[in-house]
């Protein structure tokens, strides 16, 4: 059973995320990512309030800056997710 309700396009852009910010750190860390981001989408604490979508996890700025290296750099966009990471983002 999901954690969190998901459409495609989240699947697609979780996986993009999980390869931009961890594909040097092998599945593990690619699905260490993934859990972040489900983590914080499920998260009732002050700095994940008003998070009601993986797009708002993943675009959510904290301090002025995006929470994310990749999404504030813009190397997420840069690559498209493969086969892999998508099927890594349907376990997280």
């Amino acid at each position: 059973m999901a954690r969190v309700a998901y459409t495609e396009n989240d699947v697609n852009l979780v996986a993009r995320m999980m390869r931009a910010e961890a594909e040097g750190e092998g599945q593990l860390g690619m699905l260490m990512v993934g859990n972040v981001i489900v983590n914080r989408l499920v998260a009732n604490c002050l700095d994940f309030r008003d998070l009601r979508s993986i797009y708002d996890v993943i675009f959510q700025i904290q301090g002025g800056n995006y929470s994310f290296e990749a999404v504030q750099k813009g190397n997420v966009f840069y690559n498209r997710a493969r086969g892999v990471e998508k099927r890594l983002a349907k376990r997280v």
